[in-house]
């Protein structure tokens, strides 16, 4: 079992309950269910954000959820890394994917933002991109639609019975990859899954 100092792990979205349920905050779904799942609570509010402290058996995480709306991500991540004095290799982002199908989970380390303002804003505050994420696929939009208003509308109905898994997936993977390594993560949950469906 592979023991560390503590994890940071954020989940990306927009605050409010008009966002809730989007495509844009699977980050802060995937976190909720980590949180839940962990027994660890995340109602304390600092660093722009809203958090928890606890335990993943024997790794202490620190569960996040910037409040600063998704482009302004990276000023939460910057408050929350300087106080508990962690490192970029102590920081694991989850985000939504437009680029994976629907159901995909991917890990990846470094790289460009992809076009994620999440993303890109964090690596812009921080000025480097030495961190994990954990992209969560939700589809390319139908042709002719706008991406940026397509990440800020639910999912449609005939992939909702699929969300909870998704959802728990992305979870488990996490507690892989905390509890056994990041390429056994990676080889369980990275495969092709079963419910993929055009987005």
């Amino acid at each position: 079992m592979l023991r560390s100092r503590v994890k940071l792990i954020i989940g990306l979205g927009n605050p409010g309950g008009l966002y809730e349920g989007t495509r844009h905050n699977v980050g802060f779904q995937v976190v909720e269910r980590l949180a839940k799942i962990n027994h660890i609570l995340i109602t304390a509010r600092r660093f722009k954000s809203l958090y928890g402290t606890g335990r993943i058996n024997s790794q202490r995480v620190i569960l996040l959820k910037p409040m600063t709306f998704m482009n302004r991500s990276g000023e939460a991540v910057e408050k929350a890394i300087d106080f508990f004095q962690l490192e970029l290799e102590d920081l694991i982002v989850i985000h939504d994917d437009l680029d994976l199908p629907f159901g995909r989970l991917r890990f990846k380390l470094r790289g460009g933002d992809g076009g994620h303002q999440g993303v890109r804003s964090i690596i812009e505050v921080l000025g480097k991109n030495t961190f994990l994420r954990l992209k969560v696929g939700i589809g390319r939009p139908p042709r002719g639609r706008d991406p940026a208003e397509y990440v800020l509308t639910p999912f449609d109905e005939t992939l909702r019975d699929h969300l909870e898994g998704m959802i728990s997936r992305g979870a488990e993977s996490l507690m892989v990859m905390l509890l056994e390594g990041l390429e056994r993560a990676m080889n369980r949950y990275q495969k092709r899954e079963t419910t993929d469906m055009a987005g």
